[in-house]
């Protein structure tokens, strides 16, 4: 889905004038993408925003100043000249900012799997280091593919990569390492524990003494957020399903992919190491 559909960026990311307005009399979005169309702007994007009667108007033309803006405002009112609007939020990005910001978010991503990986690395072992940042790598990738496959799909479900997602990401970042390095932590308590038992019972033993934890602190934060992504509005509305699928997705790899990357690396290490000793 990501290489064939992809994703749609925002205006944070593309560049472009963001309107919010609020009217006093309802109308449907097809009344404003014809006002629109009278100044050549019939493709932007039009949608609510939160009450009935706020609308965000989202073009990615690019003029000087608060051309497009005025453009904007000048079609609406000779449209709906009894209905006296109000223009709460009017955003405008230049290309070469959203193409700034579009390299940033990626460098931010990175730097925090960065530093995950040195700090797990430094509290218990490279190996968990990997481990960690792998499942986090597998949660970014996944969320990803979700988002892309959703978007446009699920009524009333339009997601665009814009900073609010990209906040949502870091923020499943940081939930999903904290449930891993708590796994860890007992494993490493464990091991100190059960020095006779296998690895395998021990970090099975672990798991399970750790999995209610897991499951109730990820189900408290989602509660949360499905609340937030039905009742929220539009604006928090990619951040929220962004989160939701990103924890559910991270309570996985916790359990399935981090420890059992961390037991397969130790595996692996012990048959070298008893093959050089036969040898």
């Amino acid at each position: 889905s990501l290489t064939i559909k992809g994703f749609d960026f925002g205006i944070d990311f593309l560049g472009g004038t963001e309107l919010v307005i609020a009217f006093q009399q309802t109308h449907s979005i097809g009344q404003i993408r014809d006002a629109l169309g009278t100044v050549g702007m019939s493709q932007s994007e039009i949608k609510s925003f939160g009450a009935e009667r706020n609308i965000l108007i989202r073009t990615v033309m690019q003029e000087a100043g608060t051309a497009t803006g005025d453009r904007i405002r000048q079609a609406i009112t000779s449209r709906f000249p009894d209905d006296k609007f109000e223009v709460l939020k009017e955003n405008k990005i230049g290309p070469k900012i959203g193409k700034e910001l579009r390299r940033d978010a990626v460098y931010a991503v990175l730097a925090s799997l960065v530093a995950i990986l040195i700090y797990i690395a430094i509290r218990f072992k490279f190996a968990y280091g990997v481990g960690g940042v792998l499942a986090l790598f597998h949660d970014v990738l996944v969320t990803l593919g979700v988002i892309s496959l959703a978007n446009g799909v699920l009524p009333g479900l339009n997601i665009e990569i814009t900073q609010e997602v990209i906040a949502a990401f870091l923020t499943l970042i940081g939930v999903s390492i904290n449930d891993t390095v708590v796994v860890f932590d007992r494993i490493r308590e464990n091991l100190k524990i059960y020095r006779s038992l296998p690895l395998f019972e021990v970090m099975n033993m672990s798991i399970n003494q750790t999995l209610s934890r897991t499951i109730i602190t990820s189900a408290t934060i989602i509660a949360v957020l499905l609340i937030l992504l039905f009742a929220g509005g539009e604006s928090t509305r990619g951040f929220a399903f962004t989160l939701t699928v990103g924890l559910i997705i991270g309570t996985y790899s916790s359990i399935f992919i981090a420890s059992a990357f961390v037991l397969d690396w130790n595996v692996r290490k012990q048959r070298r190491k008893e093959q050089r000793a036969g040898a």
